[in-house]
């Protein structure tokens, strides 16, 4: 694949180098460029989907260099072959009841607005169903039967999704429910009841819909425990009662999400709700309600995946599901054996597929379809460090330190994207590029950050943003106060909300780090309102803001009503088909910085969305910005 990357220098201002004697990546010694290569380059393996028979497992893989569809057996004796288009880039899959078709999304271009297609398990009779229209986008759903599925469709014109029922044979596409932006979670066996999740972020609540009707109804009512937000719902066996995932009322910090269980009567109206699981400690990622009276749950606690099976009638813990990585992200029942067919990852393994026996019947194994994982030479594990900001909130991060590192060091501080996303120690190619450059990078979970309770995740909404902005000064403190970063040689860097905040901390405190990175990150939440996607607009007004009537506090937080402050040399990267956070956001700060007389450079990948994807763009990703902070720090 041909670079991408179009370099834009500008001239220096006074005080700093000419930029004509920037370092390029070529600059960095060959054995971290190797090394670089290896890990921003290793291939991985995500969302499976088992076959009804057992036999045979599909799932999505970037070992092709793109994010592709392939079907293999489990017992491994056959080969992967790739059922996708090979120009398709490929987000998810699911595999029909009957075994005849796999139901695939598409991000046509890199971008967010995906399209339903189907194929044959064997390659054949492929088609697209919806999403053709390049302002729709189709968010999955499942299978209600053999030859339908279920999902949800944006037309783009407006906030709303319709939940629609697709028939495979014919194309037809049916509204079974619509008003606000509704994701299907479930539809009963007879059609006659959906389960959905719809309103803003960090309020999204699930509703069951009566199809002929169209009445919709809260699982749980505003007031009840995990009322104010509940999601991933499911039918019992019966269909007499909804499962959901909810969070559950508590003290800062012990406000966590569990599961709820909540009766339908006849007439499908909830009922009470009843707490089946719930932990002050961790948060519940997954659940699957298992036909012998227990719930196989997901525990999420600091970041570290914990898989526990505990009995429906008291939530007893039943079993402890040892996992060979930190990190489980997905996971499928396996077909005729007591196991699971799970996405496991850690800060030295990619996205993996494992077969995770559930009945204490032996270890996990990773599945012969798997890619080959990298070595481990360059990379690193990383370790929890806490501290306390001024106002007492207990926040954390993860810490990389390259090996042989001793003392203060060169530090680049990465912040997460979301902004209710969570630092974990998963598969971070791009942090241990810049390890492997000798760089330590912290990794913290400012507030925002999901994972440690809703009052926490909250904390940031609208006027609040400021708390998380402190919380950026309180860590670079304690790093240099723990002795771990050099005065002076602190770096920011992150991802899409994380590089917003990046570009924020920049202006907001520019003398407090030497150099930035934003990849994908709003430069001005006026104009991130304006041009992304109208129903990704409405979902994000409880987080920043109204756009009309907080018009003039998102001027106030927005980097670019500051740009002037900014003094660090600054690196700005874009996908140019990302319509989340669009492209002209890293655009319009690159020309402004520019006009400054700034030292900017912008880094535009063709063919990229909100994340870059593509195997040769991670790895001139992960040499450019190991090459930026090599220079700068």
């Amino acid at each position: 694949m041909a670079s991408p990357v179009t370099d834009q220098w500008t001239a220096a201002p006074a005080g700093f180098p000419a930029l004509e004697s920037l370092a390029p990546p070529e600059a960095l010694p060959a054995a971290v460029r190797r090394v670089i290569a290896g890990v921003a380059g290793a291939a991985a393996a995500w969302c499976p989907a088992p076959s009804p028979d057992g036999a045979r497992i599909a799932y999505v893989t970037d070992r092709s260099g793109l994010p592709r569809l392939e079907v293999a057996t489990l017992d491994g004796r056959t080969p992967p072959r790739q059922v996708s288009g090979a120009d398709q880039e490929v987000v998810s899959v699911a595999w029909s009841p009957d075994g005849a078709w796999l139901a695939y999304l598409v991000s046509p271009g890199g971008s967010i607005c995906a399209e339903l297609h189907v194929v044959r398990p064997d390659g054949t009779d492929a088609r697209l169903l919806a999403g053709q229209d390049p302002r729709a986008t189709v968010v999955p759903g499942a299978w209600s039967g053999p030859g339908h599925y279920v999902c949800s469709i944006a037309n783009g014109a407006g906030p709303d999704a319709d939940v629609v029922l697709v028939d495979v044979a014919t194309g037809e596409l049916r509204t079974l429910a619509s008003g606000g932006f509704l994701s299907v979670t479930a539809l009963s066996a007879d059609r006659r009841t959906v389960l959905a999740r719809r309103g803003p972020r960090v309020f999204r609540h699930s509703v069951v819909i009566d199809v002929a009707t169209g009445i919709q109804r809260r699982v749980l009512p505003l007031d009840a425990p995990g009322g104010i937000a509940s999601e991933d719902g499911r039918f019992s066996a019966d269909g007499r009662t909804v499962h959901v995932r909810a969070a559950l009322p508590g003290p800062p910090g012990a406000d966590r999400a569990g599961l709820v269980a909540v009766p339908l009567d006849d007439d499908g109206v909830p009922g009470p709700g009843r707490t089946v699981l719930y932990r002050a400690d961790a948060d519940l990622d997954g659940y699957a309600v298992r036909p012998d009276g227990t719930v196989l749950a997901l525990w999420n606690a600091d970041g570290i995946s914990r898989l526990w099976l505990h009995a429906l009638s008291d939530g007893a813990v039943v079993r402890r599901i040892p996992l060979p990585e930190p990190v489980l992200t997905g996971w499928a029942p396996a077909v005729g054996a007591d196991a699971l067919v799970a996405e496991l990852s850690g800060p030295r393994a990619p996205r993996g597929l494992w077969w995770v026996p559930l009945d204490g019947s032996g270890a996990a194994r990773p599945l012969a379809c798997s890619p080959e994982r990298p070595g481990p030479r360059g990379l690193v594990e990383p370790v929890l460090h806490r501290y306390v900001a001024p106002d007492g909130v207990v926040l954390s991060g993860w810490l990389y330190t390259p090996a042989g590192s001793r003392g203060p060091n060169r530090t680049v501080v990465s912040f997460h994207g979301g902004p209710e996303g969570q630092e974990r120690p998963g598969w971070s190619p791009i942090t241990q590029s810049m390890v492997a450059a000798g760089l330590t990078v912290f990794a913290p979970n400012v507030r925002g950050s999901g994972g440690f309770g809703r009052a926490f995740m909250t904390s940031d909404d609208g006027p609040a943003r400021e708390s998380s902005f402190a919380d950026v000064r309180t860590t670079v403190d304690e790093l240099v106060t723990a002795g771990i970063a050099a005065p002076g040689q602190v770096g920011a860097h992150g991802w899409s909300y994380g590089g917003y905040l990046t570009l924020m901390a920049l202006t907001r405190w520019p003398d407090l780090f030497a150099a930035g990175a934003s990849l994908a990150g709003m430069s001005d939440l006026r104009t991130f309102f304006a041009g992304t996607e109208p129903w990704m607009a409405a979902a994000s007004v409880t987080e920043y803001g109204d756009p009309v009537a907080d018009r003039d506090m998102l001027a106030a937080i927005s980097p670019m009503t500051a740009l002037d402050r900014l003094t660090s040399p600054v690196l700005l990267a874009h996908g140019d088909r990302d319509t989340n956070v669009p492209v002209a956001e890293s655009v319009q700060a690159h020309q402004a910085l520019q006009a400054r007389g700034a030292c900017v450079d912008l880094l535009l990948f063709a063919g990229e969305g909100h994340a870059i994807v593509g195997r040769d763009h991670l790895v001139e990703l992960g040499e450019r910005l190991a090459a930026w902070f090599d220079r700068w720090l």
